[in-house]
């Protein structure tokens, strides 16, 4: 006659125990989507405070927008911003790449991103997930939030590995980031959104952007089609050891498409330029588009930026 097992108390307690990490695992992973849901609130709170029903809408351009530009600069909106595009106000890209943690022996790991950007005030929020190994994520947020930088980075949405503490370093890093990454809506170098142009030589010309307190200054390089093809900054890095130095850096812009009247690169690398050499840290390319109120674009521009050249 066969007997019917019933579990033991070992195997309950197991049983017991795997549910409660996994509630454990499922409420830390709830906090940490929390953390860019609420930065994002802010980023949309700010914005709508900020911009009207104009604004919002965009206003078309006129040649009044470009005179008293940079030569290199007008005529890089000129091919960026051909016809009437509408001034952008709010941005959502999706982004597929790779990241390097470490240093150049460092291999890259798979990444995804989704990145939500405002003009007015100038904000950002990157949510990404970038792979270690099979089953092994880790998530990273970092942000340009009300004037204030932050970072948090968590393995497996629970164990923090990153949380960089409140300073002007951070601010002024973000706000680095935030302006060299406008080339995505380029509306915004236009007068009237905080930028301040210096003229450098015919193929360059710096950017610098004040907004509480923090000052960034970015140098934007062009190339024969007019297009931003490279950036560069004296930008805040962490040592490593909750100390800031100044450190060269550089970023990489390729692949220009039009995306909702606009020319935009789709293709992108970021490296630090230390003396052992260029250490690359971030590449990647942008999947997706929209330009519109956040946190989901009514104004869809493009669903796909995937390979189709012109």
């Amino acid at each position: 006659m066969s007997r019917t097992r019933t579990p033991g108390r070992l195997g309950i307690a197991i049983v017991v125990g795997v549910l409660a990490v996994g509630a454990l695992l499922a409420a830390v992973r709830a906090r940490t989507d929390g953390t860019a849901a609420r930065l994002l609130d802010v980023l949309q709170r700010e914005h709508a405070e900020t911009t009207t029903d104009d604004t919002e809408n965009g206003e078309t351009l006129d040649e009044a927008d470009l005179s008293g530009l940079p030569a290199p600069v007008r005529r890089y909106l000129e091919r960026v911003l051909p016809g009437e595009p509408r001034r952008v106000q709010s941005v959502r890209l999706r982004q597929t790449g790779a990241f390097r943690l470490g240093d150049a022996d460092s291999p890259w790991k798979p990444m995804t991103a989704t990145q939500h950007y405002t003009v007015d005030p100038p904000g950002f929020v990157w949510d990404a997930r970038i792979d270690l190994a099979p089953f092994l994520p880790i998530r990273v947020v970092d942000a340009f939030v009300g004037g204030a930088g932050s970072l948090e980075a968590k393995l497996l949405s629970v164990v923090t590995v990153a949380d960089a503490p409140p300073s002007p370093e951070l601010d002024e890093g973000e706000l680095a980031r935030y302006l060299a990454e406008m080339v995505w809506f380029p509306t915004a170098f236009l007068p009237g959104h905080g930028v301040r142009w210096e003229p450098r030589d015919d193929r360059s010309a710096r950017a610098t952007l004040e907004y509480r307190g923090s000052t960034a200054t970015v140098v934007f390089h062009f190339d024969e089609n007019d297009e931003v093809v490279r950036v560069t900054a004296d930008r805040w890095r962490d040592t490593g050891d909750g100390e800031y130095e100044r450190c060269p850096w550089t970023g990489y812009f390729s692949d220009y498409r039009e995306v909702d009247g606009m020319r935009v690169p789709t293709a992108a690398e970021v490296a630090w330029n230390l003396p052992p050499g260029d250490l690359p840290y971030w590449r990647a390319t942008i999947d997706d588009a929209e330009y519109g109120p956040l946190p989901t674009a009514t104004r869809r521009s493009n669903t796909s930026l995937s390979p189709n050249p012109e």
